[in-house]
């Protein structure tokens, strides 16, 4: 992987050619291939989609059909169980107000974790409000992570969902899914996965998963924004009732009945997210091309190496030292996380600070936030050293330790 080659796909990059850009948890940097796609729908098309009867909205459909057929093979799923949302948040949201308002009863329980994105737990959280289920947390170990065992603890005969994400946005832990989802469908529960973190960064096949429905955003894999997937097999799709209604998910309107069009459509009312539907499909074909068993290995060979400079300054806390992917998550004693990512970007340093829309897990860790700096396949040895630099600096800045 020639990763200073790599560097050169992006605009971003090349017109900021000092930056050092950490923040890849939050939103991954775009391609020119994924402009360039974006843009030739625009400049070229520019119309609708599946309604029109000339020339240019049957290829404007075809493209956006194929888009669907590529990322559906990106995660090994078929076309009509990928759902076009506008990204995770909503991708998540839809699996609770459909399948879970209509399965959910008095009594259920609902397991998910402290992990968890605002975006995985929050709409169960309303689901067992609205229903009288009962959440149940898995327990964490002393690192903060989920184990099969600990899971085992909380699974009963009363489960019926496991809303759980696949890579921790702030712990960066890979889930042990494989068991988990074995485990709960033992039990006849169905899996909500979080694969917001995950996809971007290593091979998904929603098959050899097992999983029920999988949720992932555009914009953390190098694609636009404002365009999400959900995955669902197909069995669990056809069931579910669409939570909007409107233009083009309606197959007949009468007076006192309505039907609505097959899977995925019927969950997709209105102008799709057309432009965005062949930018993400672009995006997926490049990280196939770069690999992601390539992209995964290289992410933690830099987390490594980076967490090895941090443990040589004293006064940095991190919180989770033996993770497996590309995140690190850390503080500096007596420095507010917002404080100390501030000195950062005086430095042309891109790092997250905060709670990141994951409470439960800030909190578990008994602090209000923390230092994140999260890497792709972009990012180097070099911007490692502008990163421990902005640690250090950021230590003198505010007095020491």
């Amino acid at each position: 992987m020639d990763v200073l080659k790599l560097r050169n796909d992006f605009p971003v990059l090349r017109d900021n050619p000092n930056l050092a850009y950490l923040d890849n948890g939050a939103m991954a940097l775009k391609p020119d291939c994924v402009i360039d796609a974006v843009d030739n729908y625009y400049r070229k098309y520019g119309c609708n989609v599946h309604r029109g009867v000339y020339k240019l909205s049957y290829e404007a459909t075809d493209m956006y059909e194929k888009a669907r057929q590529e990322i559906a093979d990106f995660i090994n799923a078929k076309a009509e169980e990928v759902v076009f949302t506008r990204g995770s948040s909503a991708s998540l949201n839809l699996v609770a107000s459909s399948y879970g308002l209509n399965n959910i009863k008095p009594g259920d329980e609902i397991i998910t974790s402290e992990l968890e994105h605002h975006s995985s737990h929050m709409p169960w959280f309303n689901v067992a409000k609205i229903k009288g289920a009962t959440i149940k947390y898995i327990p964490l170990n002393s690192e903060g992570r989920i184990t099969v065992e600990a899971f085992k603890s909380v699974l009963t005969d009363k489960t019926r969902v496991v809303a759980i994400t696949y890579v921790s946005n702030v712990m960066g832990y890979i889930t042990p899914i494989r068991e988990i989802i074995k485990l709960a469908h033992e039990k006849g529960a169905v899996v909500s996965l979080d694969g917001a973190q995950a996809v971007p960064h290593m091979k998904v096949d929603v098959k050899e998963l097992d999983c029920d429905f999988l949720s992932f955003s555009g914009h953390k894999l190098c694609g636009p924004t404002g365009i999400g997937v959900l995955y669902g097999k197909k069995e669990l799709l056809d069931n579910m009732e669409p939570i909007e209604f409107g233009g083009d998910m309606a197959d007949t309107v009468r007076r006192d009945s309505q039907t609505y069009k097959a899977t995925p459509y019927k969950f997709e009312t209105g102008t799709p997210i057309i432009a965005g539907a062949i930018g993400l499909a672009k995006a997926c074909k490049y990280l196939e091309k770069i690999g992601l068993d390539n992209i995964s290995k290289y992410e933690y060979e830099l987390k490594c190496e980076a967490v090895k400079e941090l443990k040589k300054i004293p006064g940095v806390k991190i919180y989770n030292e033996t993770a497996e992917t590309g995140i690190i998550s850390f503080n500096l004693d007596g420095v507010h996380p917002h404080d100390a990512a501030s000195v950062f970007d005086n430095h042309d340093v891109c790092i997250r600070a905060g709670h990141h829309c994951a409470q439960l897990i800030t909190t578990w860790l008994n602090t209000i936030g923390t230092v994140r700096a999260s890497f792709y396949f972009y990012n180097t040895k070099e911007d490692i050293d502008k990163f421990i630099k902005g640690v250090k600096e950021a230590k003198d800045f505010f007095g020491g330790f």
